[in-house]
């Protein structure tokens, strides 16, 4: 496999406070690919506080990392020249969770559309840049007269999410990083945003990161998953082995979280089984989920466990599959299964 975008040994750590500094650790150790070819959806998923936004604000080079690197073509984002980072942020685009944060209030919504377009060049009149604007917000299901010419607050949210993925198609960038783009519109209007990112993927070729709190939107979208908990990775694979049948105790408490609709299901008994965090791992160099874990052992109190390869496509954080293959050395991306095959339905 080429990778076009990757990381080695990631990891970021905030310091805060002036005569007595606090340190956080935000991610730790993360190491996957994004290959080249075929274009893939993968999901980044996790609670708030996982590590998931500094994850992607690494990858889009928004911050630098403490410890490993980011690599894109084969080149270390911080040795890129001016030229190879220009190119580098015209192929490798965000989507944000709050679109309204985008927008400048006193502009109209087509400057958002208009500085990609004039910044890179990708039209030599105000006709060719009109006639590129319009087939972009057509092509994310919007009509450019009933947009172009209007003001942020005059649209609804998922409209402005909508013109937002069609800032990244008029870029026609290699990668999007989606964080929480569908977290802040109506539960109606997050199929269609699904379906926009599917296209993207499908018809145009491009690579999605989709970061993401919600396992069921992940499952609805996403070929491989990554689920993060306290900066660290717990388990990641093909996304209907891991959702179907999580192995990791944290993977097992997020699906027990998840309403069934069933009355005469019980709701909630996985989940109650661990303890809630107190926002400090009890550990120490241990495990960081022992604080919550149902099956914790003594083990987990002073040994970080490695990655185990439980299944073909799947590795999971937990001394339960200490006899398995360890899988430390692995990246992530070495468990994932190829794009999966939609039919023309889009069902799996």
């Amino acid at each position: 496999m080429t990778a076009i975008l990757e990381t080695r040994d990631l990891g970021k750590v905030f310091t805060s406070g002036t005569f007595k500094k606090s340190h956080t650790v935000a991610l730790e150790g993360i190491s996957l690919a994004v290959a080249d070819e075929p274009p893939s959806i993968a999901a980044i998923a996790g609670e708030s506080g996982s590590g998931k936004t500094t994850l992607a604000r690494l990858l889009v080079g928004l911050i630098e990392p403490t410890q490993g690197t980011v690599i894109y073509k084969g080149q270390d984002l911080r040795e890129m020249s001016r030229a190879e980072r220009r190119l580098f942020r015209r192929e490798v685009q965000t989507i944000f969770q709050d679109p309204f944060e985008v927008y400048n209030p006193f502009y109209k919504v087509e400057h958002v559309l208009t500085t990609p377009i004039s910044e890179y060049k990708l039209a030599n009149s105000k006709a060719a840049r009109r006639d590129l604007m319009e087939r972009s917000l057509r092509e994310v299901g919007l009509r450019p007269e009933e947009i172009l010419g209007r003001y942020p607050h005059q649209l609804s949210g998922g409209q402005r999410q909508r013109i937002m993925v069609a800032r990244a198609l008029v870029l026609r960038p290699r990668i999007i990083v989606a964080d929480e783009p569908v977290s802040m519109v109506d539960a109606s209007l997050r199929a269609t945003i699904l379906e926009l990112l599917r296209e993207l993927n499908e018809r145009h070729g491009i690579s999605i990161l989709y970061i993401t709190h919600d396992l069921t939107t992940a499952y609805q979208i996403a070929d491989n998953i990554i689920v993060l908990y306290r900066g660290r990775v717990t388990e990641a694979g093909e996304v209907e082995q891991v959702i179907n049948d999580p192995q990791h105790p944290y993977t097992q408490l997020l699906m027990g979280c998840i309403p069934q609709p069933d009355p005469d299901l019980p709701w909630g008994q996985v989940a109650a089984a661990g303890l809630v965090s107190t926002g400090e791992s009890l550990a120490g160099d241990g495990c960081n989920f022992v604080d919550r874990c149902p099956v914790a052992m003594e083990m987990c109190m002073s040994t970080p466990p490695p990655m185990y390869l439980t299944d073909e496509h799947r590795m999971v954080r937990c001394f339960v599959y200490r006899d398995s293959r360890e899988a430390s050395a692995m990246n992530l991306d070495e468990v994932f299964v190829p794009p999966r095959e939609i039919s023309a339905a889009g069902v799996k």
